[in-house]
């Protein structure tokens, strides 16, 4: 096999780990209020809180034992059958939270997405066979008679399965951390993230075990291996000191947008600019996560972004100087590495833009450069790829990414601020790239993302960006949508 077969091999395997990956992540991302709701009730009014109280304590088990899982099963099965498949999903995932004793997040990726595929097959079947009249009566008590069965499949079959594999889970953890192997999983973890498989580490592995320690222990640290924004930090603060150029000018702005806004994936393009700097977030982490064990420090629910201000919402106040410890640790480290990799090629000229094309070439979405990267004259190579609508015509636009939280937020936020000043009335917000609304009018992803937003919806307009933040195609968007309505 060719070294361009190789590649395109890798690059296929890659892509369909990063779709799965995001599929397990989607079905947590929507509920993290959910998560971060229960985390706020636990610090506050459990036993040891800031405000104990018993009545208001109770709520603690059941939402983690019931609430959550719910959420997820009914996330999942919509995201395959609309809300038909999450109602199946939920009423199946009972089953399985009643036939296990540790709250049952793994069962309920399971369950959802399983009821909403059995309901879309089963509609897609019947399709155009149901006698006038008896439509509803079939819809109902065939989501009634699945749902029925897959709760009772759940209780006998699933949960125990289940509940045993999530033992097993919590076991291998307990005694990968007892041996004081916990920090090697950077190892892994940091190249990951690299590759846009954050979601899917934090979200569809981490979380899920992080909250079934929480819920024993009262924290977890598996919440804080891949939110940590110390490792990241270093990098930016030491491009900030020893880079050349944009990279430079841009890693202060970078650096605060990561630290605070806890967006990660802005700094995956300095890595890429010089790769060795893997040593240097590898380093980080695993010196920030054998900090928090040392000092036995954990978060009570999952930090989403990974912000220092989320870190103190999460963690108890009597840690707090071992979490900031932690963090800082893990910074110095990935600081002093990253200075010393940067010192040892400066007399090679950085180039972020590349970067950030090879960034979205490995990962498959968009770069979170700031606009001030973008070079000047650089020829806009982003286009809208299918049949534009009159802005006489367009009432919602949609910025859609791989999980629809950060960058597309952060787009979406960029479009509103000129929509708005060029006095437009549209509405401008951000999705997830499988839960794109079916009233969605114009779709902005980026430009490896618009085969697949355009199989979500075929009918909308798709526009392909390159970078969500400096994008000179908004201002022709936008400029297109006013002469439109002027008309």
């Amino acid at each position: 096999m060719s070294a361009e077969e190789n590649q395109k091999s890798g690059g296929a395997i890659r892509a369909k780990v990063q779709k799965f990956g995001s599929f397990l992540s989607s079905m947590i991302m929507p509920n993290i209020g959910a998560f971060i709701a229960w985390g706020i009730i636990t610090a506050l009014f459990i036993s040891d809180g800031f405000f104990p109280n018993e009545n208001l304590a109770s709520l603690v088990d059941p939402m983690i034992n019931y609430l959550l899982p719910l959420l997820i099963a009914y996330t999942g099965g919509k995201m395959i059958h609309d809300t038909r498949g999450g109602v199946v999903g939920a009423i199946a995932v009972m089953g399985v939270i009643v036939g296990a004793e540790d709250p049952m997040f793994l069962g309920a990726m399971i369950m959802g997405p399983l009821a909403g595929w059995i309901m879309k097959t089963f509609d897609d079947a019947i399709d155009g066979k149901i006698r006038q009249g008896f439509e509803m009566l079939v819809n109902n008590f065939s989501a009634g008679i699945f749902g029925g069965a897959l709760a009772v499949l759940g209780l006998y079959a699933v949960g125990p399965v289940m509940g045993a594999f999530s033992s097993a889970l919590a076991a291998g953890v307990e005694a990968i951390m007892n041996a004081g192997l916990l920090p090697l999983a950077s190892i892994l973890i940091e190249p990951a993230k690299v590759l846009f498989l954050n979601n899917a580490i934090n979200h569809g592995i981490l979380t899920p075990l992080g909250l079934q320690e929480s819920n024993e222990t009262g924290t977890s640290v598996l919440f804080m291996l891949e939110s940590n924004p110390g490792p990241g930090l270093g990098v930016l603060l030491a491009y900030t000191v020893f880079g050349r150029g944009a990279s430079r000018s841009s890693a202060p702005g970078a650096a605060l947008i990561q630290f605070v806004g806890g967006i990660h994936e802005i700094y995956f393009p300095y890595i890429l600019m010089k790769p060795q700097l893997l040593l240097a977030v590898i380093a980080g982490g695993m010196s920030g996560v054998f900090t928090f064990v040392l000092f036995d420090v954990g978060l009570r629910a999952a930090a989403s972004p990974g912000s220092i201000l989320a870190y103190f919402a999460m963690t108890p106040p009597n840690k707090y100087v071992f979490m900031v410890l932690g963090v800082l640790v893990a910074a110095a480290v990935s600081f002093i590495i990253s200075a010393i990799i940067l010192k040892a090629g400066r007399s090679d000229e950085e180039d972020l833009g590349s970067a950030a094309s090879k960034m979205e070439e490995m990962k498959g979405k968009e770069s979170n450069v700031t606009s001030g990267l973008k070079e000047e004259g650089a020829e806009n190579q982003e286009s809208s790829e299918s049949e534009e609508l009159s802005g006489k015509d367009i009432n919602k636009v949609i910025f859609a990414c791989d999980a629809g939280m950060g960058s597309s937020a952060m787009g979406a936020s960029v479009m509103k601020d000129k929509v708005k000043k060029a006095g437009l009335d549209m509405e401008v917000t951000n999705s997830a790239i499988n839960q794109i609304p079916d009233d969605a009018d114009v779709i902005i992803t980026h430009k490896d993302l618009t085969d697949r937003a355009r199989g979500k919806r075929p009918d909308a307009e798709h526009v392909s960006v390159d970078n969500f933040l400096g994008s000179p195609k908004y201002d022709e968007l936008v400029e297109r949508w006013k002469s439109d309505q002027e008309q």
